[in-house]
């Protein structure tokens, strides 16, 4: 604990005391429409255009006008802004989403994650690793849709805590429409300035009939950390690149055929851990490492879509394939110095490809009489490829000088290339699935819904250890074909007896398939883990206190988290893996609220408790006794989460100025089962303001962590860890046509 309060504590303070002091009211995820009014936010992750405030569950959705007063890049400049959301904001290509806490790890998960991420509901992550999870940049991007709680029955696996759907622009047959985006800024400590190129243009084809819409994208994020051991300042350096494509045809007024194209790449130059000191809560932003740990990512993903008005129904037709590729360096030698047979570092290398081929087909009832229903199934289809290794410049010529150490073997059949170690798994898995939701009204103002997801997942691992120079013995695993089967429920009550007030109850669940661990021959870790799944217990309310000025959600849940899936690492070179045991049971409230005093002013705040622990105990065979005891803090588990933002614009004014500002709030929490340092203890400000120069051109100011706040963001080990990115001030400039 710090012996004096810093500024931006005493702001947290001030801020949870206004949330609790101020009156109830149904919080609204977006910012007021030109009159003022609250909009009806309408999403789609639930598989069909709905009013968030009809839903009997927690949804929020990140509006396209939000994600541009926020400056957003990426998913940590809004999504921790949500209720019951907390970011591991690791390497760029494999940060994870957190949601009520359902994680076992500050890191990202060895298996699939506990988030599902999707846009335009089609599939960003596969049925297992996910060599790439996707931060899709926020530009052209219509909204973001935040599902909290399980989603197993619609979304399948990998949605224990919850879903994350991205809504991007389709194209618009109506109208010509360009936009651009320009963002110049500098962050304390980085060499050089970040910026950012985006466009977009949208052009009819046949008016009204058929549409193109391309965007294009390229931003570079100037690194902040210096890298002792290649001398290099700023070594952290990230570029992306990406390009998006839709096509819109609307033969017939009742049938749409859409198509989405996606690239997206991240060429990291350096890891973004640091490394700390003996007192881990001592500002730094150094590492160490005799190379470069770069880290190159790039997901493609190609979508075909038919809608079609049946009269009685609604017909959907997805159809995507999306490829990613991974290739990353770490310096072993962090871990214990030079190999002593070479006196060269050890670097690990990882080179991964995984396919995914998904189908889905679904009908979904039209009109608005008291029965409602949908039912669809979809079909999932996995390649997935890597090879990992350990390369130590000059191992070949030293087993080649001594092979008697070696039992007479050359130095090009144990370490080719200087690949002491190499290991190949690869994935095969097909799912089947049939899901459906049925829902019945009664008197206008009870709706009970029942739904139910029936899944078979059938895969195919292998884990081939190969000739190496620590003479471990080669392996191939090949265990065959590996079924699994089950059946989803979800049930709700929901009660609305005005447009006023909505109460709801709400029971689903969520689960994962299990997988193998890669370096389980090396390590002597179990190879296979099992699946898991969560069970969630939720009651809420969403009501206008005051209509169109103040509203608010509350809403209160137990999850019970069955036969976790656990990342650990072995003591000796820190090599993942998971492992199957205990439980966790999870209790929590968000709140929500918006605060509208006149049409110039905005208030809103968000405001999270979590009891995240072990339930039973988690084995562990390094850890002393064995393993964790139940009321052991999940890792990441903030207790407390807090956001605030205010906004004041004078919208009658010709140039329309607006000032922001906007707090985040993350209370401590363990980095990792066992571990002593903790994450978060911090108070984030961000500041922003723009005036409309003219029609369709605005331009802005910002400035990100004001304060400069050094915070932990994670830290898989106890010793390296990310943290917050310093004081960063910028400027903007956007462009549209409509």
């Amino acid at each position: 604990m710090r012996n004096n309060i810093s500024v931006t504590g005493r702001v947290s303070a001030i801020a949870l005391a206004t949330l609790l002091l101020a009156p109830t009211a149904t919080f609204a995820q977006s910012a007021p429409g030109a009159d003022g009014e609250t909009p009806d936010i309408v999403v789609t992750a639930t598989k069909r255009d709905e009013s968030t405030r009809d839903i009997p569950g927690a949804v929020s959705a990140v509006s396209e006008q939000d994600l541009q007063r926020l400056n957003a890049q990426s998913l940590s400049d809004y999504v921790t802004r949500v209720p019951g959301v907390v970011f591991n904001d690791y390497q760029p290509g494999v940060s994870e989403v957190v949601i009520r806490g359902v994680a076992s790890t500050t890191y990202h998960e060895a298996n699939q994650a506990t988030t599902g991420y999707y846009i335009n509901q089609i599939p960003l992550v596969e049925p297992g690793f996910p060599l790439v999870i996707p931060d899709i940049d926020s530009f052209d991007v219509k909204q973001v849709e935040v599902l909290r709680g399980p989603q197993g029955t619609l979304f399948g696996s990998s949605s224990l805590g919850g879903a994350i759907n991205y809504v991007v622009n389709e194209a618009d047959p109506s109208a010509i429409d360009v936009g651009a985006e320009g963002i110049v800024s500098s962050t304390r400590r980085s060499g050089e300035a970040s910026y950012a190129a985006k466009a977009m243009i949208n052009v009819p084809i046949i008016a009204d009939k058929l549409a193109v819409r391309l965007v294009g994208l390229q931003r570079y994020d100037a690194g902040y950390l210096t890298n002792v051991g290649t001398g290099e300042k700023g070594s952290n350096d990230l570029r992306v690149r990406g390009l998006r494509g839709s096509i819109v045809f609307t033969p017939t007024e009742t049938t749409k055929i859409s198509a989405l194209g996606l690239y997206q790449e991240y060429d990291l130059d350096d890891q973004t851990y640091v490394q700390f000191g003996a007192d881990p809560h001592a500002k730094t932003y150094d590492r160490n490492t005799n190379v470069d740990e770069y880290q190159d990512t790039e997901i493609q993903l190609y979508s075909l879509r038919l809608d079609q008005d049946l009269g009685f129904a609604n017909l959907t037709a997805v159809g995507s394939h999306t490829i990613k590729k991974a290739d990353l360096a770490f310096d072993d030698s962090i871990f214990g110095g030079n190999d002593p047979r070479t006196n060269t570092p050890q670097l690990s290398s990882s080179v991964g490809k995984s396919t995914t081929d998904y189908g889905e087909l679904r009908l979904a009832s039209s009109g608005t009489g008291p029965f409602t229903w949908l039912i669809g199934g979809n079909y999932t289809k996995l390649r997935s490829d890597s090879t990992d290794g350990a390369f130590i410049e000059g191992i070949g010529a030293y087993i080649d000088a001594n092979p008697a150490l070696f039992g007479g073997q050359a130095g090009s059949v144990l370490a080719p290339d200087d690949l002491a170690r190499r290991t190949v798994s690869t994935s095969r898995v097909r799912e089947i699935a049939a899901f459906g939701e049925l829902a019945y009204t009664f008197a206008d103002v009870l709706t009970l819904t029942l739904g139910g997801r029936y899944f078979e997942y059938t895969s195919r691992p292998r884990l081939q250890y190969l000739p190496n120079a620590a003479l471990i013995a080669p392996f191939d695993y090949q265990p065959g074909a590996r079924k699994e089967s089950g059946f989803v429920p979800k049930v709700s009550l929901s009660y609305k007896p005005s447009n006023r007030l909505t109460l709801y109850g709400l029971y689903s669940e969520g689960f994962r398939i299990g997988g193998i661990n890669t370096y389980a021959v090396a390590t002597g870790v179990p190879i296979e883990f099992n699946s898991d799944s969560t069970q969630n217990y939720e009651v809420g309310a969403k009501f206008d206190l005051v209509p169109g000025t103040m509203s608010f959600d509350i809403a209160a849940f137990h999850i019970k988290w069955n036969d976790i899936q656990s990342r650990l690492f072995t003591p000796v070179d820190f090599n993942a893996y998971t492992v199957n045991g205990g439980g966790a049971k999870i209790d929590g409230i968000e709140m929500s609220m918006v605060f509208r005093p006149s049409r110039n002013l905005t208030y809103t705040a968000n405001l999270t408790y979590n009891d995240a622990r072990l339930s039973a105990l988690l084995p562990d065979s390094f850890a002393p006794g064995g393993g964790y005891a139940a009321g052991t803090r999940l890792p990441g588990a903030s207790e407390w989460i807090l956001a605030n933002q205010l906004d004041f614009e004078l919208r009658d004014s010709p140039l329309r100025p607006r000032i922001g500002i906007a707090h985040r709030y993350l209370s401590k929490a363990p980095v990792a089962f066992g571990a002593t340092l903790q994450k978060g203890d911090y108070s984030l400000i961000d500041l922003n303001a723009a005036i409309t120069v003219s029609e369709g051109i605005e331009a802005g100011v910002f400035a990100k962590n004001l304060f400069d706040q050094y915070g932990i963001l994670n830290a898989p080990f106890s010793f390296a860890g990310s943290v917050t990115r310093p004081r960063t001030i910028g400027a903007s400039l956007r462009f549209g046509l409509r």
